[in-house]
Protein backbone atom coordinates (compact mmCIF):
# COMPACT_ATOMS: atom_id res chain seq x y z
CA UNK A 1 0.00 0.00 0.00
CA UNK A 2 1.31 3.14 -1.07
CA UNK A 3 0.84 6.55 1.16
CA UNK A 4 0.29 9.87 -0.36
CA UNK A 5 3.06 12.56 0.84
CA UNK A 6 0.62 15.34 0.21
CA UNK A 7 -2.21 14.19 2.38
CA UNK A 8 -3.26 16.94 5.03
CA UNK A 9 -3.08 14.38 7.43
CA UNK A 10 0.29 14.67 9.61
CA UNK A 11 1.21 11.71 10.05
CA UNK A 12 3.31 10.62 13.48
CA UNK A 13 5.25 7.56 14.21
CA UNK A 14 3.21 5.16 16.42
CA UNK A 15 4.06 1.35 15.67
CA UNK A 16 1.94 0.24 18.36
CA UNK A 17 -0.92 1.99 17.37
CA UNK A 18 -0.54 1.45 13.90
CA UNK A 19 -0.37 -2.93 14.44
CA UNK A 20 -3.66 -1.81 16.90
CA UNK A 21 -5.48 0.09 13.47
CA UNK A 22 -4.54 -2.95 11.09
CA UNK A 23 -5.47 -5.62 13.33
CA UNK A 24 -8.86 -3.96 14.05
CA UNK A 25 -9.19 -3.58 10.45
CA UNK A 26 -8.17 -7.42 9.62
CA UNK A 27 -10.80 -8.73 12.21
CA UNK A 28 -13.55 -5.85 11.05
CA UNK A 29 -12.73 -7.53 7.22
CA UNK A 30 -12.84 -11.02 8.43
CA UNK A 31 -15.71 -10.88 10.15
CA UNK A 32 -18.14 -9.05 7.33
CA UNK A 33 -16.96 -11.50 5.12
CA UNK A 34 -18.28 -14.29 7.05
CA UNK A 35 -22.08 -13.61 6.00
CA UNK A 36 -20.88 -13.62 2.64
CA UNK A 37 -22.60 -17.11 2.22
CA UNK A 38 -25.68 -15.10 3.30
CA UNK A 39 -25.83 -12.91 0.76
CA UNK A 40 -25.46 -15.68 -2.03
CA UNK A 41 -28.91 -17.05 -0.84
CA UNK A 42 -30.44 -14.38 -2.46
CA UNK A 43 -28.43 -12.50 -4.89
CA UNK A 44 -25.53 -12.91 -6.74
CA UNK A 45 -21.49 -11.79 -6.90
CA UNK A 46 -22.49 -9.57 -9.59
CA UNK A 47 -25.56 -7.59 -8.19
CA UNK A 48 -23.42 -7.85 -5.03
CA UNK A 49 -20.10 -5.59 -5.76
CA UNK A 50 -22.55 -3.48 -8.43
CA UNK A 51 -24.31 -2.52 -5.29
CA UNK A 52 -21.52 -2.61 -2.57
CA UNK A 53 -19.42 -0.17 -4.78
CA UNK A 54 -22.03 2.38 -5.07
CA UNK A 55 -22.33 2.23 -1.59
CA UNK A 56 -18.88 2.65 -0.67
CA UNK A 57 -18.04 5.48 -3.59
CA UNK A 58 -21.34 7.56 -2.55
CA UNK A 59 -19.84 7.82 1.02
CA UNK A 60 -16.17 7.98 0.00
CA UNK A 61 -16.37 10.96 -2.57
CA UNK A 62 -18.19 13.29 -0.70
CA UNK A 63 -15.79 12.39 2.46
CA UNK A 64 -12.61 13.13 0.15
CA UNK A 65 -14.05 16.68 -0.62
CA UNK A 66 -14.62 16.98 2.61
CA UNK A 67 -11.21 16.19 3.84
CA UNK A 68 -9.57 17.76 1.47
CA UNK A 69 -8.39 14.60 0.28
CA UNK A 70 -6.42 14.78 -3.59
CA UNK A 71 -8.52 12.82 -6.39
CA UNK A 72 -6.56 14.06 -9.53
CA UNK A 73 -4.93 10.66 -11.42
CA UNK A 74 -1.76 11.08 -12.29
CA UNK A 75 -1.31 7.65 -14.40
CA UNK A 76 -4.51 6.55 -16.05
CA UNK A 77 -3.05 3.88 -17.38
CA UNK A 78 -1.39 2.20 -14.15
CA UNK A 79 -4.55 3.34 -11.96
CA UNK A 80 -6.61 1.10 -14.28
CA UNK A 81 -3.93 -1.89 -14.05
CA UNK A 82 -3.94 -1.97 -10.95
CA UNK A 83 -7.59 -1.53 -10.04
CA UNK A 84 -8.47 -4.70 -12.75
CA UNK A 85 -5.44 -6.89 -10.91
CA UNK A 86 -6.80 -6.17 -7.58
CA UNK A 87 -10.21 -5.96 -8.78
CA UNK A 88 -10.39 -9.41 -10.45
CA UNK A 89 -8.49 -10.82 -6.99
CA UNK A 90 -11.69 -9.78 -4.85
CA UNK A 91 -14.07 -11.82 -7.92
CA UNK A 92 -12.27 -14.49 -6.77
CA UNK A 93 -11.92 -14.39 -3.45
CA UNK A 94 -15.94 -13.09 -2.53
CA UNK A 95 -17.09 -15.99 -5.07
CA UNK A 96 -14.23 -18.70 -3.33
CA UNK A 97 -16.15 -17.03 0.11
CA UNK A 98 -19.49 -18.15 -1.03
CA UNK A 99 -18.36 -21.76 -0.87
CA UNK A 100 -15.71 -22.26 1.11
CA UNK A 101 -14.61 -21.47 4.74
CA UNK A 102 -13.40 -17.81 4.62
CA UNK A 103 -9.88 -19.23 6.63
CA UNK A 104 -9.27 -21.00 3.65
CA UNK A 105 -10.12 -18.45 1.21
CA UNK A 106 -7.90 -15.80 2.92
CA UNK A 107 -5.38 -18.76 3.12
CA UNK A 108 -4.97 -18.57 -0.66
CA UNK A 109 -5.56 -14.70 -0.61
CA UNK A 110 -2.66 -14.44 1.73
CA UNK A 111 -0.07 -16.39 -0.49
CA UNK A 112 0.38 -12.09 -2.67
CA UNK A 113 3.86 -11.69 -0.80
CA UNK A 114 4.92 -14.91 -2.04
CA UNK A 115 3.85 -13.74 -5.68
CA UNK A 116 5.53 -10.60 -5.34
CA UNK A 117 8.78 -11.50 -4.77
CA UNK A 118 8.48 -13.79 -7.60
CA UNK A 119 7.04 -11.23 -9.90
CA UNK A 120 9.35 -8.61 -8.92
CA UNK A 121 12.45 -11.27 -8.81
CA UNK A 122 11.15 -12.38 -12.48
CA UNK A 123 10.29 -9.51 -14.29
CA UNK A 124 12.20 -6.58 -12.18
CA UNK A 125 15.45 -8.16 -11.21
CA UNK A 126 15.23 -7.69 -8.08
CA UNK A 127 17.39 -10.09 -5.28
CA UNK A 128 16.33 -12.54 -3.54
CA UNK A 129 18.76 -14.37 -0.75
CA UNK A 130 18.45 -17.54 1.08
CA UNK A 131 15.49 -16.72 3.55
CA UNK A 132 12.45 -15.75 1.11
CA UNK A 133 13.69 -18.60 -1.24
CA UNK A 134 13.17 -20.80 1.71
CA UNK A 135 10.12 -18.64 2.40
CA UNK A 136 8.64 -18.87 -0.89
CA UNK A 137 9.15 -22.96 -0.43
CA UNK A 138 7.42 -23.06 3.25
CA UNK A 139 4.81 -20.99 1.22
CA UNK A 140 4.51 -23.26 -1.33
CA UNK A 141 3.75 -26.19 1.30
CA UNK A 142 1.36 -24.51 3.69
CA UNK A 143 -0.62 -23.77 0.34
CA UNK A 144 -0.51 -27.19 -0.38
CA UNK A 145 -1.53 -28.36 3.15
CA UNK A 146 -4.85 -25.78 3.29
CA UNK A 147 -5.85 -26.25 -0.32
CA UNK A 148 -5.07 -29.67 -1.09
CA UNK A 149 -5.75 -29.45 -4.50
CA UNK A 150 -5.11 -32.80 -5.74
CA UNK A 151 -7.37 -34.60 -2.67
CA UNK A 152 -10.17 -36.59 -2.78
CA UNK A 153 -12.67 -33.48 -1.91
CA UNK A 154 -10.53 -31.47 -4.48
CA UNK A 155 -12.82 -29.29 -6.98
CA UNK A 156 -11.35 -26.00 -9.37
CA UNK A 157 -13.04 -23.88 -6.50
CA UNK A 158 -9.87 -25.18 -3.93
CA UNK A 159 -7.64 -23.38 -7.06
CA UNK A 160 -9.44 -20.06 -6.79
CA UNK A 161 -7.93 -18.49 -3.57
CA UNK A 162 -4.42 -19.11 -4.79
CA UNK A 163 -5.20 -17.34 -8.29
CA UNK A 164 -7.02 -14.19 -6.11
CA UNK A 165 -3.78 -14.19 -4.33
CA UNK A 166 -1.47 -13.95 -7.47
CA UNK A 167 -3.73 -11.03 -9.04
CA UNK A 168 -3.41 -9.51 -5.81
CA UNK A 169 0.18 -9.99 -5.98
CA UNK A 170 -0.30 -8.25 -9.34
CA UNK A 171 -1.95 -5.65 -8.63
CA UNK A 172 0.76 -5.17 -5.27
CA UNK A 173 3.65 -4.85 -7.42
CA UNK A 174 1.55 -2.35 -10.23
CA UNK A 175 1.05 -0.28 -7.02
CA UNK A 176 4.64 0.04 -6.03
CA UNK A 177 5.91 0.58 -9.40
CA UNK A 178 3.27 2.33 -11.26
CA UNK A 179 1.50 4.26 -8.75
CA UNK A 180 3.68 5.90 -6.33
CA UNK A 181 2.54 9.09 -6.66
CA UNK A 182 -1.21 8.15 -6.94
CA UNK A 183 -2.83 9.55 -3.46
CA UNK A 184 -4.85 6.96 -1.64
CA UNK A 185 -8.26 7.80 -2.16
CA UNK A 186 -7.39 7.71 -6.01
CA UNK A 187 -6.46 4.01 -5.44
CA UNK A 188 -9.57 2.91 -3.42
CA UNK A 189 -11.62 5.07 -5.16
CA UNK A 190 -10.54 3.57 -8.32
CA UNK A 191 -10.73 -0.15 -6.98
CA UNK A 192 -14.50 0.19 -5.87
CA UNK A 193 -15.51 1.36 -9.09
CA UNK A 194 -13.21 -1.30 -10.84
CA UNK A 195 -15.90 -3.97 -8.72
CA UNK A 196 -18.71 -1.52 -9.74
CA UNK A 197 -17.72 -2.40 -13.19
CA UNK A 198 -17.45 -5.72 -13.09
CA UNK A 199 -20.98 -5.90 -11.48
CA UNK A 200 -22.71 -4.30 -13.75
CA UNK A 201 -20.85 -6.21 -16.74
CA UNK A 202 -21.96 -8.97 -15.05
CA UNK A 203 -25.49 -8.14 -14.58
CA UNK A 204 -25.85 -7.36 -18.26
CA UNK A 205 -23.84 -10.52 -19.41
CA UNK A 206 -26.58 -12.18 -17.42
CA UNK A 207 -28.93 -10.00 -18.18
CA UNK A 208 -30.98 -11.80 -20.93
CA UNK A 209 -31.05 -15.45 -18.95
CA UNK A 210 -33.48 -16.57 -16.37
CA UNK A 211 -31.36 -17.82 -13.03
CA UNK A 212 -31.59 -18.51 -9.91
CA UNK A 213 -28.63 -18.31 -6.67
CA UNK A 214 -30.08 -21.92 -5.46
CA UNK A 215 -29.35 -23.65 -9.41
CA UNK A 216 -26.96 -21.00 -10.83
CA UNK A 217 -24.59 -19.86 -7.96
CA UNK A 218 -22.94 -16.90 -6.93
CA UNK A 219 -21.19 -16.42 -10.27
CA UNK A 220 -24.18 -17.49 -12.79
CA UNK A 221 -26.80 -15.81 -10.84
CA UNK A 222 -28.25 -12.24 -12.75
CA UNK A 223 -30.39 -9.83 -11.40
CA UNK A 224 -32.39 -10.65 -8.57
CA UNK A 225 -35.00 -9.05 -6.23
CA UNK A 226 -33.78 -7.41 -3.30
CA UNK A 227 -34.35 -9.16 0.32
CA UNK A 228 -34.06 -7.42 3.21
CA UNK A 229 -31.34 -9.87 4.72
CA UNK A 230 -29.63 -9.27 1.00
CA UNK A 231 -29.88 -5.70 1.60
CA UNK A 232 -28.94 -5.61 4.73
CA UNK A 233 -25.37 -7.67 4.83
CA UNK A 234 -24.56 -5.93 1.49
CA UNK A 235 -24.75 -1.98 3.25
CA UNK A 236 -23.45 -4.04 6.02
CA UNK A 237 -20.79 -5.18 3.84
CA UNK A 238 -20.09 -1.65 2.12
CA UNK A 239 -19.76 0.20 5.45
CA UNK A 240 -17.91 -1.80 7.74
CA UNK A 241 -15.06 -2.76 4.76
CA UNK A 242 -14.75 1.10 4.63
CA UNK A 243 -14.37 1.04 8.26
CA UNK A 244 -11.91 -1.77 8.15
CA UNK A 245 -10.15 -0.03 4.61
CA UNK A 246 -9.88 3.40 6.79
CA UNK A 247 -8.11 1.28 9.60
CA UNK A 248 -5.78 0.45 7.67
CA UNK A 249 -5.12 3.25 5.68
CA UNK A 250 -4.18 5.19 9.07
CA UNK A 251 -2.23 2.05 9.97
CA UNK A 252 0.24 3.01 7.14
CA UNK A 253 0.52 6.59 8.32
CA UNK A 254 1.31 5.52 11.73
CA UNK A 255 4.26 3.27 10.76
CA UNK A 256 6.69 1.51 8.28
CA UNK A 257 4.71 -0.35 5.45
CA UNK A 258 7.26 -3.74 6.54
CA UNK A 259 6.26 -3.43 10.30
CA UNK A 260 2.14 -2.95 9.64
CA UNK A 261 2.16 -5.17 6.63
CA UNK A 262 2.86 -8.51 9.25
CA UNK A 263 0.25 -7.51 10.98
CA UNK A 264 -2.20 -7.83 8.15
CA UNK A 265 -1.89 -11.47 8.55
CA UNK A 266 -4.03 -11.15 11.85
CA UNK A 267 -7.04 -11.63 9.19
CA UNK A 268 -6.32 -15.50 8.49
CA UNK A 269 -6.30 -15.74 12.20
CA UNK A 270 -9.78 -13.76 12.83
CA UNK A 271 -11.20 -15.93 9.36
CA UNK A 272 -11.07 -18.69 11.28
CA UNK A 273 -11.86 -17.67 15.05
CA UNK A 274 -15.38 -16.19 13.02
CA UNK A 275 -15.75 -19.54 11.11
CA UNK A 276 -16.09 -21.21 14.20
CA UNK A 277 -17.77 -18.65 16.33
CA UNK A 278 -20.19 -18.04 13.84
CA UNK A 279 -20.52 -21.55 11.79
CA UNK A 280 -18.26 -24.16 13.71
CA UNK A 281 -16.16 -23.91 11.05
CA UNK A 282 -12.77 -25.82 12.96
CA UNK A 283 -9.89 -26.24 9.83
CA UNK A 284 -7.79 -29.71 10.32
CA UNK A 285 -4.87 -30.13 11.57
CA UNK A 286 -3.14 -30.11 8.10
CA UNK A 287 -4.84 -26.78 7.82
CA UNK A 288 -3.80 -25.56 10.63
CA UNK A 289 -0.63 -26.26 9.86
CA UNK A 290 -0.26 -24.92 6.68
CA UNK A 291 -1.78 -21.32 7.51
CA UNK A 292 1.15 -21.25 10.26
CA UNK A 293 3.53 -21.87 7.32
CA UNK A 294 1.99 -19.05 4.86
CA UNK A 295 1.75 -16.78 7.70
CA UNK A 296 5.68 -17.59 8.84
CA UNK A 297 6.30 -17.37 5.04
CA UNK A 298 4.90 -13.93 4.72
CA UNK A 299 6.38 -12.36 7.77
CA UNK A 300 9.95 -13.62 6.65
CA UNK A 301 9.29 -12.13 3.12
CA UNK A 302 8.02 -8.99 4.32
CA UNK A 303 10.51 -8.13 7.13
CA UNK A 304 13.99 -9.78 4.79
CA UNK A 305 11.86 -7.53 1.95
CA UNK A 306 11.88 -4.25 4.60
CA UNK A 307 15.50 -4.83 5.04
CA UNK A 308 16.79 -5.17 2.16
Amino acid sequence: MTIDATSPILARHDPRQAACLAVFGMVSLSFIDSFVPIIAHDIGIWQFHATRSAIVLAALLPMALIMGWRLQVRNWWAVAWRSFCISSAMILYFGAVASLPVAQVAAGLLTAPIFVLLITWGFYGARIGRWRVLAVLLGFVGVMLVLRPTGGDATALNVIPVGAGLLYAMGAVATRQYCAEESEAVLVAAFFAALGIWGALGLLVLSETVSDPAINGFFGTGLQPWTKGALFWTFGQALVSLVGIAALFRAYLLAEASHVAVFEYSFLIAAGMWGYVLWGQVPDALALIGMVCIICAGVVIIKRSGAA
